[in-house]
């Protein structure tokens, strides 16, 4: 099975180092020296991995026969895929490859279905669940264990605890809007004819 497991960026100095946008937990088995990686597009690779070293937070990488930065800069925006087993398993416990998350039925903890998962998008600050619901509209799910209660692979399901207004637009609201403008209103009118 085959996994994304960066993205290379600019090329870093003259040597022929590249930055890349890590997309695995597990960057150091993955992005070590000496790994292999087949790209896409294909026909840039497949790469071998010389060094890594980490410079200003971001991971900067130099393949074998990539001598300068002409050569750095042509392999922009190319993706770095990882051939794995698709039997193994994160190191972690509470950890997931993408493609076991793929697919997976959301439900509330009462047995309500939400939809699909038919992404899962990588930020910065936290993982997305894009989810399929099933009249065809989608609803962004953060991947975080407040929301996310339970990945349960032998069922094929996560069960989600949404806070109001995430999976619909019934948000609770302390005061109504409504409720707060007619007083308003009525004050307006009242000062304005105290004016005349």
């Amino acid at each position: 099975m085959q996994l994304v497991v960066a993205r290379i960026g600019r090329a870093h100095g003259i040597k022929g180092e590249v930055t890349v946008e890590v997309r695995t937990d597990e960057p150091e088995l993955r992005l070590g020296p000496g790994a292999v990686l087949l790209t896409d597009p294909a026909a840039t690779g497949p790469l071998t991995i010389e060094t890594g070293r980490v410079h200003s937070g971001r991971l900067l990488l130099r393949f074998e026969g990539v001598k300068d930065r002409t050569a750095a800069e042509a392999l922009r925006n190319t993706l770095l895929i990882a051939e794995i087993d698709p039997e193994e398993l994160p190191e972690e416990e509470d950890e997931y490859y993408d493609h076991q998350l793929m697919d997976l039925d959301v439900v509330l903890a009462d047995g309500t279905e939400v939809g699909v998962i038919t992404e899962i998008s990588h930020l910065p600050s936290q993982d997305l669940f894009i989810v399929e619901r099933p009249d065809g509209s989608e609803v962004m799910i953060p991947f975080v264990s407040e929301i996310v209660t339970e990945i349960d692979l032998e069922n094929q399901r996560a069960v989600i605890a949404p806070p109001p207004g995430l999976i619909d637009d019934r948000a609770e609201i302390a005061s109504g809007r409504e409720d707060a403008e007619e007083p308003d209103e009525s004050d307006a009118s009242d000062e304005s004819g105290d004016r005349a």
